[in-house]
């Protein structure tokens, strides 16, 4: 399970090159390279499973996150790219793509209910997810019973991508 990842939020025009790096290093680069060693022994093994923890973010834009909705999308791509390749020889990989997550990281930002509020409206069901639903959907997909489930992207984001 690739679940590294940094947010560094600015407006596209404010950016730094090192802000780019830092994320791109964090939440691309990180997870191809650890899932090609991986991977590699996978194949030779003739079964594995690789479970990316990508974000909303990868699949719709959000104001402030240019290097990170791109770092996702990239990820989601990466997923894509290795569930054809290596899904051949028993080796299925997917990506979860969480809205916010109610981590102690996250808490401290979005535990405040006037910050939370313009988020929360955007999510049909009207909360954030907690730590436990991402496990499960990683659990199942680590499973004999998501065996057929190859090269896809799971919102776990309630509704908030449906719009």
């Amino acid at each position: 399970i690739n679940n590294a990842g940094v947010s560094i939020p600015a407006t596209a025009d404010a950016v730094t090159e090192d802000q780019w790096d830092e994320t791109m290093d964090v939440n691309v680069k990180a997870a191809f390279f650890l899932s090609q060693a991986l991977g590699r022994e996978m194949v030779k093994n003739g079964w594995g499973r690789i479970i990316n923890i990508s974000s909303q973010a990868g699949l719709v834009a959000l104001n402030q996150h240019a290097a990170y909705g791109a770092s996702k999308a990239a990820l989601d791509m990466i997923t894509k790219v290795l569930a054809i390749e290596w899904g051949p020889m028993g080796v299925t990989v997917n990506s979860v793509a969480p809205t916010i997550i109610l981590t102690p990281m996250a808490e401290r930002v979005w535990g405040n209910p006037e910050k939370a509020k313009s988020m929360l409206n955007q999510i049909p069901i009207g909360r954030f997810g907690q730590p436990t639903e991402v496990s499960a959907v990683a659990a199942f997909l680590a499973s004999e019973h998501a065996s057929l489930i190859n090269g896809t992207i799971i919102p776990l984001d309630g509704g908030y991508t449906a719009r």
